[in-house]
C-alpha cells in the first residue's frame, strides 16, 4: 500500500545579536518587556514548542509533548550556543528530541546542520562559503553528536556553486522553494517539463547533478508552497484541523509511489508569529495526522525509502545570481533596492543596500590581505586554518588550543605569535558575521539588524589596526557615506556608524582602560 508521509520542517534562528566587545547582548527596547529579541523569542516560541501543551475541548491539558521530537527542523548555530547558554535545560530538550526522532526513524535524525551565521551563499565568494558549510557542520557534530545529512540554506538562496560547495562537504540534501525549480524530468526520459512558475511537484524528491562532475549530486526537497504560505501567513497555525484538512486536500489519489506532504516556514512561527500555535501543531503531529493515517517521518527517513527518479535544474533568478525563497527577484534583496522591505513606511526606499554591500566587500577585501601577509608568517596555511578554527569557537579550552597549533603553526610560536594568531582569526570571523542576511533583509540601514552587522565590521577594524598600527575605519566609512538613511537625522551609513555603531567600541575601551589603570 502506497503511503502518504507527512514532514513539517521548522526553520528556527535569529540573528547573532551579541556585542562584539563584551560577548554579550545588549538590551532591545523593541523588545519590550524583555530585555531582548532572543529572550522574547524563546519564552514565545522555543521553550513553548519543547513544551507544548495538547489541550481537550474543554480546554484542559490533556498532554505535554516535545515538538522537536516530530518535526524536521534546523536551529542556527549563534542562535543554539545562544541556549546553550542562556537555558541549558530547552537546549537539552532539543537535543534529546533529535536522539529520540533517530530511534524513531531508522536513525535518521530530525536536525539538519545550517551554514553557520546566516550569510547568503550565492553573494558570497567561494572561500566563505566553504567555511560557512565547514563551520556549520561542525557546529552540529558538536551539538547533535553525529553527522549531519542535511543542511538548510539560509533564506533557501541557492545556485550551482551552492550546491558544489554542499556537495564538496558531504551533504546529501536541502530544502528549497518551489519556485527555484526550473524544469524536470524523469531519470529514463530525455524531455524536460518547465515548472519556473512553482508548479514543481513537492511530492517527491528531486536529484541536481553537478555540471562540473556529472557523476556527483544533491538531493533536493520543494516543500509544499501553497500550504506553507497559510501557515505562515494565513491560519493554519491557529487551527490544526484545518491544517490536517489542507494537507488531505494535498493528496494525491492512486500514485504509483509514497508521496510526501511537507511543509517549511519559520519555526518562530509556531508561538512567536502565531500566539500558541506551537499547541496546534502539536495538535496536528499528535492527533490529528495520526487519526488520518498519515506517516510522520523526517526527510533522511523519506531520502533513504525513496531515492529521487526525477531530475531537476535550478532557475537561476533574474541575473544568474540564484533564488531564494523570500525575494521574488531572486537575491537582490541583500544587495540592492527590489522592492522587497519589511516594515516602514511605503515611501522609504532600500538604495542603501548596494553601498552597504559594496562597503563590506572592500573591507572584507582589505582584511584579507591583513590575514594573508601575517597569517602566512605564523601559520601553515591560514585558510586551513579559518576552516578549522571553529574548534576554538566551540571550545576555548587549553587543551583545544594546544591542538589547534599543534595542526597549523607553522613554527613553535612565542606568546605574542599565538596571540597574532588568534586575533587574526577572529578578523576572519567577525569579518563573516558582518555579512548576517538580516542586516539587509529591512527597512533602512539604521536597523537593529544593520547596526549589528556594522558592529561586526568595527571590531574587525579594531582588531587590524592592533596587528598594523594602520586603521581602514576612515576609507570605510567614506564609502559607507553612500548608502542614504531613511531617517534624516542619520543622513547616511556614516552617520549610523557614528551615532549607532562606535559608541559602544567607546565606551567599552574606556571600560578596559580603567579596568587595565587601576
Amino acid at each position: 500500500m502506497k503511503e502518504t508521509c507527512l514532514c513539517v520542517h521548522g526553520h528556527f534562528y535569529q540573528p547573532p545579536r551579541e556585542n562584539p566587545w563584551t560577548g554579550e547582548v545588549e538590551k532591545q527596547e523593541s523588545a519590550a518587556p524583555y530585555h531582548d529579541w532572543n529572550e522574547r523569542i524563546y519564552c514565545e516560541s522555543y521553550q513553548p514548542n519543547t513544551k507544548a501543551k495538547i489541550l481537550d475541548k474543554g480546554g484542559k491539558t490533556v498532554k505535554t509533548v516535545n515538538n522537536f521530537e516530530r518535526i524536521s527542523f534546523n536551529i542556527g548555530p549563534t542562535l543554539m550556543s545562544w541556549l546553550e547558554a542562556k537555558h541549558p535545560a530547552a537546549y537539552q530538550d532539543i537535543l534529546e528530541a533529535d536522539r529520540a526522532s533517530r530511534t524513531e526513524h531508522k536513525d535518521h535524525g530530525n536536525a539538519l546542520a545550517q551554514v553557520y551565521n546566516h550569510m547568503i551563499m550565492p553573494l558570497a565568494n567561494r572561500r566563505d562559503q566553504v567555511t560557512q558549510v565547514k563551520w556549520g557542520i561542525e557546529d552540529f557534530k558538536h551539538r547533535f553528536q553525529r553527522e549531519p545529512e542535511g543542511m538548510w540554506l539560509p533564506e533557501t538562496a541557492c545556485d550551482e556553486e551552492t550546491i558544489e560547495v554542499l556537495v564538496e562537504a558531504g551533504i546529501k540534501f536541502t530544502i528549497l522553494a518551489p519556485t527555484q525549480a526550473k524544469a524536470v524530468r524523469a531519470f529514463h526520459h530525455h524531455e524536460w517539463h518547465h515548472v519556473e512558475s512553482g508548479n514543481v511537484n513537492p511530492k517527491v524528491a528531486y536529484r541536481s547533478f553537478l555540471r562540473k562532475d556529472p557523476n556527483r549530486y544533491l538531493d533536493l526537497f520543494f516543500y509544499d508552497g501553497l500550504i506553507a504560505k497559510e501557515v505562515a501567513f494565513g491560519s493554519l497555525a491557529f487551527e490544526a484541523k484545518h491544517f490536517a484538512d489542507q494537507i488531505e486536500r494535498a493528496k494525491t489519489k492512486g500514485l504509483a509511489h509514497h508521496q510526501l506532504i511537507h511543509v517549511a516556514t519559520d519555526g518562530e512561527t509556531f508561538g512567536h508569529h502565531k500566539a500558541y500555535g506551537e499547541r496546534a501543531l502539536a495538535y496536528l503531529l499528535y492527533v490529528e495526522a495520526p487519526k488520518r493515517g498519515l506517516r510522520m517521518v523526517n526527510y533522511g527517513e523519506f531520502l533513504a525509502e525513496n531515492p529521487p527518479a526525477f531530475l531537476v535544474r535550478l532557475n537561476e533568478g533574474e541575473d544568474g545570481e540564484g533564488t531564494s525563497w523570500s525575494c521574488s527577484h531572486g537575491v537582490k534583496r541583500w544587495k540592492t533596492h527590489c522592492g522587497c522591505h519589511g516594515g516602514g513606511p511605503e515611501e522609504w526606499t532600500q538604495h542603501w543596500r548596494k553601498p552597504l554591500r559594496e562597503s563590506l566587500d572592500w573591507l572584507r577585501d582589505e582584511l584579507v590581505k591583513i590575514f594573508e601577509f601575517y597569517g602566512n608568517q605564523v601559520l601553515k596555511n591560514p585558510w586551513e586554518a579559518r576552516d578549522d578554527y571553529i574548534q576554538i569557537m566551540l571550545s576555548s579550552s587549553a587543551e583545544t588550543r594546544w591542538l589547534f597549533f599543534e595542526r597549523h603553526a607553522g613554527k613553535p610560536l612565542t606568546d605574542q605569535e599565538v596571540l597574532l594568531s588568534l586575533k587574526l582569526l577572529e578578523i576572519e570571523k567577525y569579518a563573516m558575521l558582518m555579512y548576517t542576511s538580516c542586516g539587509w533583509f529591512f527597512t533602512d540601514i539604521s536597523g537593529i539588524e544593520t547596526v549589528q552587522i556594522l558592529q561586526y565590521a568595527a571590531r574587525a577594524i579594531e582588531l587590524a589596526r592592533e596587528i598594523t598600527g594602520k586603521s581602514l575605519e576612515e576609507a570605510f566609512v567614506k564609502r559607507l557615506a553612500e548608502a542614504k538613511s531613511n531617517v534624516r537625522k542619520l543622513k547616511d551609513g556614516r552617520g549610523v556608524y557614528e551615532k549607532l555603531v562606535k559608541p559602544f567600541n567607546v565606551v567599552i575601551a574606556s571600560e578596559r582602560s580603567e579596568r587595565s589603570n587601576p
